[in-house]
This record gives C-alpha cells, sequence and structure tokens, in this order.
C-alpha cells in the first residue's frame, strides 16, 4: 500500500531482466541506489502451465531419445522452479552467501531491505560493476584476475558450504574497477549434504588416480543406480570432460580455443551412448551442478582465462572434511 511513498525515486522502466520478473533502479528514502527485483504478475500460473508442458516434452523426449530418464530430472526442476517465485527465499538465500563471504572483500553479495521486500518484490542495495562481456578485450592479467576471482566465488560455497549458486550465467556476475565481483540473482541455489560433496571430490580423485573401484563407488555415492561397466565407462567420459581442467596441472584455457565445440561433440556423443546402452536416471544432485559447471565454464571461456585451474581447485579443498562443511552448515542454519 501507498508503495511508492517508500522511495524517492523508482525508475518505471526496467533496467534488467530476471528470470520471473525484471529488475527496477529505484532510490531509498536515506538516498540509497536500489535494485527492486519485480515479480510478473501471475508467475505462479504461468510456472504451473510451464511445468505441464515440460512434463509432456521429456515423456516425448525419453519415448524418442530416451539417453537420460528423466523422472529425477523434472522432479529436481519443479522443486527450484517453484522456490523461484518465492523472493523472501530468495531473500534468505542472500543472507547465507553474504555469511559465506563476509571475510572476503572481493566478493560482494547485495543486502537485502527487509522493509522494502515481500514474496514478489525483492529489494537490495544497488551494486555498480559491468558485465563480463566488456572485458573481453582487457589486458590478459585482468581476465586472468577476473576468473580467479569468479573461480573462488562459485567453488568456496560448494566445498565448504555444500552450496552452489546453481544460475552461473554471464548476466549473473558483474566486475567493479577493481576487480571485485558481484555475484547477483540467487533465486535458483541448490545445498548437498556434506557427503554427497565428498563424493564429488572421490570421482575427482578417482580420475586423476585412475582408479576404478573409486570411480564405481563415486558414481553410487552420486546415486547412480544398475551401472554395467559398460555405462560406467560412458560416464567417465562425462566426467573427464568436467573435471579435465582442474586435473591437468598447467596454465591453460578452461577449454582448448576458448570454445564449447569440443564439450558438445562430448555430449552429444556420451547421450547416444547412453541411449544404446538403455538409459541412465541421473540423481537429482546431478542436474544443477553438471548445468552450473557448465554454465561457470562458460564464464571462464568469455573471459579467455589462462589459469593454472588445477592449482586453485587443489588450494580450495586441501583442508575439506565432511565434518567442518556439516558444523558450517549447522551454523548457517542449514539442514535437510
Amino acid at each position: 500500500p501507498s508503495w511508492v511513498t517508500r522511495f524517492i525515486s523508482f525508475e518505471k522502466e526496467a533496467c534488467a531482466a530476471a528470470s520471473l520478473g525484471q529488475v527496477h533502479k529505484a532510490t531509498s528514502l536515506e538516498g540509497q541506489p536500489l535494485a527492486c527485483k519485480l515479480q510478473y504478475p501471475d508467475m505462479q500460473s504461468v510456472v504451473e502451465t510451464d511445468l505441464s508442458q515440460l512434463r509432456l516434452a521429456l515423456k516425448v523426449y525419453e519415448t524418442t531419445l530416451g539417453g537420460l530418464k528423466t523422472q529425477n530430472l523434472f522432479q529436481e526442476l519443479s522443486i527450484h522452479l517453484r522456490e523461484e517465485l518465492d523472493y523472501t527465499l530468495e531473500a534468505q538465500h542472500i543472507a547465507l552467501f553474504a555469511k559465506i563471504f563476509e571475510v572476503d572483500s572481493h566478493v560482494r553479495v547485495p543486502c537485502v531491505m527487509e522493509d522494502l521486500s515481500t514474496h514478489r518484490l525483492l529489494t537490495m542495495q544497488w551494486l555498480e560493476g559491468q558485465p563480463i562481456q566488456s572485458f573481453v578485450e582487457a589486458p590478459q592479467e585482468v581476465r586472468n584476475n577476473m576468473a580467479r576471482t569468479l573461480f573462488y566465488a562459485w567453488y568456496k560455497p560448494l566445498y565448504h558450504y555444500g552450496m552452489v549458486h546453481g544460475d552461473p550465467h554471464l548476466g549473473n556476475y558483474t566486475f567493479t574497477s577493481q576487480g571485485e565481483v558481484n555475484v547477483l540473482d540467487f533465486g535458483c541455489v541448490r545445498k548437498f549434504k556434506p557427503s554427497f560433496v565428498r563424493s564429488i571430490l572421490d570421482l575427482y580423485e578417482a580420475l586423476a588416480h585412475k582408479q576404478s573401484d573409486k570411480m564405481v563407488a563415486a558414481y553410487e555415492s552420486w546415486g547412480f543406480e544398475n551401472l554395467t561397466k559398460e555405462m560406467i565407462d560412458v560416464l567417465n567420459i562425462w566426467a573427464n570432460m568436467l573435471y579435465e581442467p582442474l586435473l591437468d596441472n598447467q596454465v591453460r584455457p578452461i577449454q582448448e580455443g576458448h570454445q564449447g565445440l569440443k564439450g558438445r561433440e562430448t555430449a552429444t556423443y556420451v547421450h547416444d551412448e547412453l541411449r544404446r546402452l538403455g538409459g541412465v536416471t541421473p540423481p537429482r544432485e546431478f542436474v544443477f551442478l553438471d548445468r552450473a559447471a557448465v554454465g561457470i565454464g562458460s564464464a571462464f571461456m568469455h573471459l579467455k582465462a589462462q589459469l593454472n585451474w588445477h592449482e586453485l581447485f587443489e588450494k580450495l579443498i586441501s583442508d575439506f572434511d565432511e565434518e567442518v562443511v556439516r558444523e558450517r552448515q549447522k551454523a548457517l542454519g542449514i539442514e535437510f
């Protein structure tokens, strides 16, 4: 009620798009610049209609192309798409990430203005920054430093707190002139049990040391079931593609040639082989983790960064401990 009186100004024209709404720039009564994420009207019914169509599309896909069994995929997408409707929940996600990065001055998370927010309006401080695309012609060292900061901003929550920023497309990160990264849009956040995070590292270590038994155990810990040796061989092709930059101990781009062609070719081959073998049911945890890993890799490709990804990763996971992650989650109030 009387919302216009709560702001000195509120720009009617949106300055950016959001997944289920749009962002307007405003100014608080105290003169502070604000970003107001406003949900489109009647989005709940729109989302439910989209999910019904998605269910049908997945059934058609599974019947005709069926490399993947889709029940877990649909369940995971449904849960998190419905969660994105609740801006109160997103505000809670922002508070969690702000706590995670409270001692990291190079990673910035917006502060939520609770008295100017509802479940359909999320009002935050305005964070000045430039999109990744505006830095593509910057000196190599500048782009390397940006990628290094972005790597830390995405991987630290996963391996230290069991949380992932599940929508890491280019528009959700901006950079300041000092090289700080602004992390935006927390509507899609996935929380993992420490045991699952451990299984991600188990697969990494199994691939690094070519330990077949440990690979099988890792896939089973992820939640893959009824795996034959042939199926595991195919999954290893996918896993090696994702983990390869982290396994390769040298300065290099995230993918040779800074192109996604190799990744697309590999994904097509893996899909065709899975289909030939009767299909596989990906665990729910796989859906957003795989999507997010590909998304963050795309950001590194746009920056054409040249880094030793292996060193960065090893430094970040060197003191991983399931119990420590569990205690950190407990301290943040994360429950399963």
